[in-house]
C-alpha cells in the first residue's frame, strides 16, 4: 500500500559539491523564490537504499544570486563528510509544505490528472514537468505520444484536482 497524498515526499532540491573547508554543501533549490528551501529546520535526504533519513539545518544562505543555497547540516564539519551528501535530493512530506494560493499548484498535485482541450477532446495524462527559460512545460503522454504544453494562462484554463482532470487550450494535433 502507498503512501497517503499528505505523506509523499516532494522534492525541494538536491544537495551538490561541498563548499569551503568547513563542510558546507552546495544545495540547488527547486522552491519559488529558491530561499524557501530553508524555511524547513529538517530536511528529508534520500538514501541509496531509496528511503529518507533527516538532518537538521544549522544555518542557509543564498549563493551566486541564481537557485543555489549553501548550507551547514548539523554533524557535517569537513568537506569529505559533506560530500557523503553530494547528489542526494532534498525533501519534505507534502504535509509540510504550505497550502498553494489560489490558482497555483504544486505540480507534483498535477501528476497523473487527466488533460483535455475545452471541448473535451482526451490529450492524456500529465506525465511530468520541464523548465525552460522562458516558461516551464507540462508533458502530456497518450501512450508513445507526447504533448509539451506551456504552463502559461493562456493554455493552462482550468484545474480540478477532485477530478483529477486539467483543461488546456492546446491543439490535439500538436
Amino acid at each position: 500500500m502507498g503512501a497517503s497524498a499528505a505523506d509523499r515526499m516532494i522534492v525541494l532540491g538536491r544537495l551538490g559539491a561541498p563548499w569551503g573547508i568547513k563542510g558546507s554543501i552546495k544545495v540547488d533549490s527547486y522552491t519559488d523564490p529558491p530561499a524557501a528551501i530553508l524555511r524547513y529546520p529538517v530536511w528529508h535526504v534520500a538514501t541509496a537504499a531509496g528511503g529518507w533519513e533527516t538532518v537538521q539545518v544549522l544555518s542557509g544562505r543564498p549563493h551566486g544570486g541564481g537557485r543555489a543555497m549553501v548550507v551547514e547540516l548539523d554533524g557535517v564539519t569537513s568537506p569529505e563528510a559533506a560530500r557523503q551528501y553530494s547528489l542526494r535530493d532534498v525533501a519534505q512530506p507534502r504535509s509540510a509544505l504550505p497550502e498553494a494560493a489560489p490558482g497555483e499548484y504544486y505540480w507534483e498535485d498535477l501528476l497523473g490528472c487527466h488533460a483535455a482541450t475545452p471541448d473535451g477532446t482526451e490529450l492524456g495524462v500529465v506525465s511530468h514537468f520541464l523548465e525552460f527559460p522562458a516558461s516551464s512545460v507540462m508533458v502530456v503522454r497518450d501512450g508513445a505520444r507526447e504533448r509539451w504544453v506551456p504552463l502559461v494562462p493562456r493554455h493552462l484554463k482550468k484545474v480540478d484536482l477532485g477530478r483529477r482532470r486539467v483543461t488546456v487550450d492546446w491543439d490535439p494535433e500538436f
